[in-house]
């Protein structure tokens, strides 16, 4: 399914959706972070998604971790809860969604980054190298936001 996404783009389609998604960011011993370069942007982020029935917001970010990158995750914080309105993903469905993400902190405990249908890069990434990456601005303040360790973000 295509993808398109609009940050702050007075052209972007009107949403339809509201879906509850979560995402995990992933800090190894060494202190870097876990990114997944995704197939339908080309752009580095966070591994998640959406939430499914019968899960937990927590479930569901480490069940996305495992499904997006090979690894085995477990929550250890709370980033903050994400709900920019000028956030919005239109899919080639018609369903346009506004950004909607609760956001966690975790551990990697095993498994080995994996590329799959969804991501085609997987790796950890130390902060001081994060600017070598093409990252989502959205996926740029959950990840600043960790690191200046200004969280929980309710916003």
């Amino acid at each position: 399914m295509g993808r398109t996404e609009y940050y702050y783009d007075p052209k972007a389609p009107k949403a339809n959706t509201l879906i509850p998604a979560s995402n995990l960011l992933v800090v190894n011993n060494e202190g870097a972070i876990l990114l997944q370069r995704r197939r339908d942007t080309g752009q580095w982020a966070l591994p998640g998604g959406a939430q499914d029935i019968g899960e937990t917001a927590a479930q569901c970010a480490v069940r996305e971790c495992a499904e997006e990158t090979g690894i085995a995750a477990e929550v250890t914080g709370f980033l903050g809860v994400y709900t920019n309105p000028d956030h919005i993903v239109a899919y080639s469905d018609g369903e346009v969604r506004q950004q909607y993400e609760n956001a966690y902190i975790g551990r990697s405990f095993g498994g080995k980054p994996t590329v799959n249908d969804e991501a085609d890069g997987v790796r950890f990434v130390q902060p001081a190298d994060l600017d070598k990456y093409d990252i989502h601005p959205s996926m740029r303040q959950q990840i600043s936001d960790y690191l200046a360790g200004t969280y929980p973000y309710l916003g």
